[in-house]
């Protein structure tokens, strides 16, 4: 076994991602993976963005609760 860190593709960009750079994020309903993909940093903190202008609050109070979760 091998300590050098594993490359594979963004899948947004498709850059060579080492492991520890890298983010997945997945979207689930109901405990049900409907969706996996692995991020590169820029893309990641691109998606991020994308997230919070378009279900983010827009900076409104409201009583709702919204999260990320990063592995």
């Amino acid at each position: 076994m091998s300590d050098a860190p594993t490359t594979e593709p963004c899948d947004a960009c498709g850059d060579p991602t080492t492991d520890a750079l890298a983010r997945t994020v997945r979207l689930s309903v109901d405990r049900a993976n409907i969706d996996t993909q692995r991020l590169c940093p820029d893309c990641f903190a691109d998606w991020i963005q994308r997230y919070q202008d378009r279900l983010g609050s827009g900076g409104e109070e409201s009583d709702d609760t919204s999260e990320i979760i990063v592995d």
